[in-house]
């Protein structure tokens, strides 16, 4: 199976919640390479890229451990970038 990218939006209180540390150990259990982030609007901006099953299984793990914060997700298909080696929060 090949390769995708998706970026997400998780808006709610998903700020000062551990929830970039949270995002950060799941997507290094699916092996994924990007970055996770806060945004100043209140939202947490997510790029995850690996395989469509560890993306979406990535991004409901989140989901599930952040139930009551999660007001939306959003995710959109984007570009697929190899310089992206590992996981990271970035500021």
């Amino acid at each position: 199976m090949g390769l995708i990218a998706k970026h997400v939006i998780f808006t709610g209180r998903v700020q000062g919640v551990g929830f970039r540390f949270t995002a950060l150990g799941a997507a290094n259990r699916y092996r994924l390479t990007g970055f996770v982030r806060n945004v100043r609007d209140g939202s947490v901006e997510m790029l995850a890229q690996g395989n469509s099953a560890d993306i979406d299984n990535c991004v409901r793990e989140i989901e599930e451990s952040f139930a009551g914060y999660i007001t939306e997700t959003k995710t959109e298909d984007v570009s697929f970038s190899p310089q992206l080696k590992n996981f990271k929060i970035t500021y």
